[in-house]
């Protein structure tokens, strides 16, 4: 793919994944009040729409999210959470089956029905096992991929926790490697880091970070990026969520350049477009 490229190899429930290209995960929010409000797909028809949509554009994986992080979003409780949750699934096994799916919660009696009962194949935690103490636990035991992001406080507090005393890049990999290094000694052998971009940074420490991603290769673990429409690109562009499309292709090519295996997006065929010609510019290197 690119010279900062190494492919690995996760094992889902029924299959061997190779991460030999970068791959796409469109976010589908099975919520009311998610930042971005194309991405809400509360009810059963939306759900559809977009699932197709995705999937007709090329996206690799599907990542269902029932739970808001953005600042003010209401409380979920971990019934509600699964319902929804539920309803996403259903959906996406339905329409695509042969699409892994992955579970945006920081809730492990919700990972562990999301696995266990309605097939999801990978976990995605913003809270990297902090905000839940039996997490490490429980994926170790459902064997499932795990994407550990950094965040410090909570998704009400994490902007008051933006001092990195080494600097924001040497931070969150001593910090991922940390918690890695628990989830490892616990059982869990299949971690996929995420420096959580826009959680618990401030605008300047987002860009250090993404101009520091070769750093995380250090770990040896596969590496997920998700700039999607933050608001590092529309405060830094002084627009809104809606008009940052080409901001959010940008970074995620410059991710991509830097080795990202996974582009976790709103929007899957501009980032689909975008690694078709980082791939075409490959091979004439070749």
């Amino acid at each position: 793919m690119t010279p900062n490229f190494t492919p690995f190899t996760l094992s889902l429930r029924d299959r061997d994944y190779v991460l030999d290209s970068p791959k796409v995960m469109g976010i589908v929010n099975v919520t009311p009040d998610s930042f971005y409000s194309k991405s809400r797909t509360f009810d059963v028809d939306s759900l559809e729409n977009r699932v197709s949509a995705m999937v007709e554009e090329g996206v690799d994986i599907i990542d269902l999210g029932a739970y808001s992080t953005r600042s003010g979003a209401d409380e979920v409780s971990p019934d509600e959470e699964l319902v929804r949750l539920k309803r996403g699934i259903e959906v996406v096994k339905r329409l695509a089956p042969e699409v892994p799916v992955s579970i945006d919660t920081f809730r492990a009696s919700v990972a562990k029905a999301c696995v266990d009962d309605m097939g999801a194949d990978i976990i995605n935690d913003v809270s990297g096992g902090t905000l839940d103490d039996g997490m490490a636990a429980t994926v170790a035991q459902l064997g499932v991929p795990y994407v550990l992001m950094h965040m410090r406080g909570t998704p009400a507090t994490m902007q008051q926790f933006t001092d990195y005393a080494g600097g924001v890049v040497t931070d969150v990999v001593t910090d991922l490697k940390e918690k890695m290094d628990h989830f490892r000694k616990l059982g869990c052998k299949q971690v996929i880091l995420d420096p959580g971009f826009g959680f618990s940074k401030t605008l300047r420490q987002n860009y250090e970070l993404m101009n520091g991603l070769a750093a995380f290769h250090e770990l040896s673990a596969p590496l997920l990026v998700g700039i999607s429409r933050k608001s590092m690109i529309y405060r830094l562009l002084d627009t809104t969520p809606d008009e940052s499309l080409e901001g959010t292709t940008v970074l995620n090519t410059v991710a991509m350049l830097a080795g990202a295996h996974i582009l976790r997006v709103h929007d899957v065929r501009a980032a689909v477009e975008a690694r078709t010609i980082l791939m075409e510019l490959h091979k004439t290197t070749e």
